[in-house]
């Protein structure tokens, strides 16, 4: 390993825009047209997003920690000292960096889809924590999932993934995504943070608040289109939509077309009627049982969890024996 002072960096993947812009143009041409989360994520999309956390009506930010804050120390019990904790979908590091006292890894791991994003977050960290030894791994972890001996060396791995991120798989893919984890995880485990089913109007009132910031981020998407497959986009013909299917235990988000138009991009066009509905994201609810069925089903043995005192989120520590 690089000495403490020097974060390691590892690309294993790489942006592919062409194939991003086929699969785009591809989805938007399909029987019903659909646009990937993934491209919710350019530089306005993530400053939209960070101000989505700091509105009253989303909650799950500042109860997933409360609950590290109310229950942190026995959390750290669970999982041992000795660890190498290993951050799924890192982004600027914070959480994992907030636990750092609670948890004392011996070393971190930050993954995230690019490692550029991560650079920055990981020298601050580096020269705040010199006594961790951290390292940056660039994988689309959503596919596949592989930790380098090298970085990991002889110490647990503890894979950690907050935020409730698992709800934008379907259930399918959660359990194929959670089964990975499970198969890397052999004397660690997995730290998870897991939305709670509530009633309707805090759910939908999260993801539709009153100042209109997350139908902001929703029709920003389009923008990203626009550069990405050279399309023509309007964002103001397009309404923002979310409502919680009960059913399908998820809260469902579209964009509306407001009125009969047509959209262009080189080599396609895409006729939309007036009150057409495009999904955009979906982010299913658990109930503490089914997840806790869903850890079990994908290979872990253990588990555990905490919740915050309305039981609106749950924090899952799960583990092979």
């Amino acid at each position: 390993m690089p000495t403490p002072k020097t974060p390691r960096f590892i690309q294993s993947w790489f942006d592919d825009a062409e194939a991003a812009r086929i699969a785009a143009r591809d989805a938007l041409a399909a029987r019903r047209a659909s646009v990937s989360p993934k491209f919710f994520y350019d530089q306005l999309g993530s400053h939209l997003f960070e101000a989505i956390t700091e509105l009253p009506e989303y909650y799950p930010t500042r109860t997933e920690a409360a609950i590290f804050a109310a229950h942190g120390a026995e959390m750290a019990a669970a999982l041992g000292s000795g660890m190498a904790l290993v951050d799924l979908g890192a982004g600027n590091c914070v959480k994992a960096a907030s636990l750092f006292a609670l948890l004392e890894p011996a070393r971190y791991i930050a993954v995230d889809i690019s490692v550029d994003f991560l650079r920055d977050a990981l020298r601050r960290l580096q020269r705040e924590h010199p006594h961790i030894a951290m390292a940056g791994l660039g994988q689309d972890f959503a596919a596949t999932l592989e930790i380098p001996d090298e970085l990991l060396g002889d110490l647990r791995p503890v894979f950690f993934y907050p935020g409730s991120s698992i709800g934008n798989f379907t259930r399918h893919d959660a359990l194929a995504f959670l089964s990975r984890v499970r198969k890397r995880a052999d004397g660690g485990g997995l730290l998870i943070g897991v939305d709670l089913v509530k009633p309707r109007e805090i759910l939908e009132a999260a993801y539709d608040d009153a100042l209109g910031v997350t139908a902001a981020f929703n029709r920003n998407v389009l923008q990203h289109l626009n550069r990405l497959v050279g399309s023509d986009f309007d964002p103001r013909q397009w309404r923002h939509v979310a409502f919680f299917d009960e059913a399908a235990s998820r809260i469902e988000m579209h964009l509306e077309a407001r009125e009969s138009l047509s959209v262009i991009w080189p080599g396609g066009v895409r006729n939309f009627d007036a009150g057409e509905r495009t999904p955009t994201e979906n982010s299913c609810k658990y109930t503490v049982e089914d997840f806790a069925s869903l850890l079990t089903e994908a290979g872990f043995s253990s588990t555990r969890h905490w919740t915050d005192e309305r039981g609106w989120f749950a924090v899952f520590w799960a583990s092979p024996r």
